[in-house]
C-alpha cells in the first residue's frame, strides 16, 4: 500500500481493529502511518505515560498479538512472507481514539497532524456508518413487528372468509314418519 492511499480513510479503516471490545490501531501500524520507526513512537508515549491511561493504550497478550500476526498476514499482502527473525518480538500497544488523540500533542511533526486528522475523521466516519447500522436494524425490527401483526390479522380475514365460504352444514331431516314404540 503506498503512503498516500494508507492516509485514505480506506487505508486507515484497514488498520482499525477491534480488540477487547474497543476499535483499536497497533502501535506497528501508527509508526508506519506517522513515518516513524515503532521503537520511536513508544519511547516518545512512555516519555509522556500519564497522558496514556488504560483506556487509552494496552500492550495486547500473547494470544491477541499471534491472532493480529495471523490477521495481518493475511490480509495486508498476498505475496510477502516475513523473513527468518522477523516474527514480532514484543507485543504491540493497541491505542484507542483517545490514545490517538493523545499522540498528536506527544508527536508534533507536521505529519502527525495530518495523520491524525485523517485518523480522527476515520474514526468518526466508523462511528457514523455504525449508528447507520443501529438504526437501520432498530427500523427493521419495528416493521417485523407490525408487519406480524399485519400477518395475524391478515389471517383472521382469511379465516373468517373460509368460513363464510363454506356452506352451512345444517343437521339432514329425515324424510318420513318417526315412529315411536312404546
Amino acid at each position: 500500500m503506498s503512503k498516500q492511499a494508507a492516509l485514505t480513510p480506506s487505508g486507515i479503516e484497514t488498520r482499525i481493529l477491534f480488540i477487547r471490545g474497543q476499535k483499536v490501531l497497533l502501535s506497528g501500524d501508527l509508526a508506519e502511518l506517522y513515518e516513524v520507526q515503532p521503537k520511536t513512537l513508544i519511547q516518545a508515549v512512555k516519555r509522556n505515560a500519564q497522558r496514556f491511561p488504560e483506556d487509552f493504550m494496552f500492550r495486547l497478550n500473547p494470544d491477541e498479538t499471534k491472532l493480529v500476526q495471523r490477521h495481518n498476514l493475511r490480509s495486508r499482502s498476498q505475496n510477502v512472507t516475513l523473513k527468518r527473525g522477523q516474527n514480532i518480538k514484543y507485543s504491540p500497544y493497541a491505542f484507542t481514539e483517545q490514545g490517538v488523540a493523545m499522540l498528536s500533542s506527544v508527536l508534533k511533526s507536521s505529519k502527525a497532524i495530518q495523520v491524525n486528522i485523517a485518523i480522527m475523521r476515520t474514526f468518526v466516519r466508523l462511528r457514523e456508518i455504525f449508528t447507520e447500522h443501529k438504526e437501520l436494524a432498530h427500523k427493521l425490527e419495528e416493521l417485523e413487528r407490525k408487519y406480524e401483526t399485519h400477518d395475524r390479522q391478515i389471517h383472521s380475514v382469511f379465516e373468517a372468509i373460509r368460513q363464510l365460504m363454506t356452506p352451512e352444514q345444517k343437521p339432514k331431516r329425515r324424510i318420513g314418519f318417526d315412529v315411536k314404540t312404546g
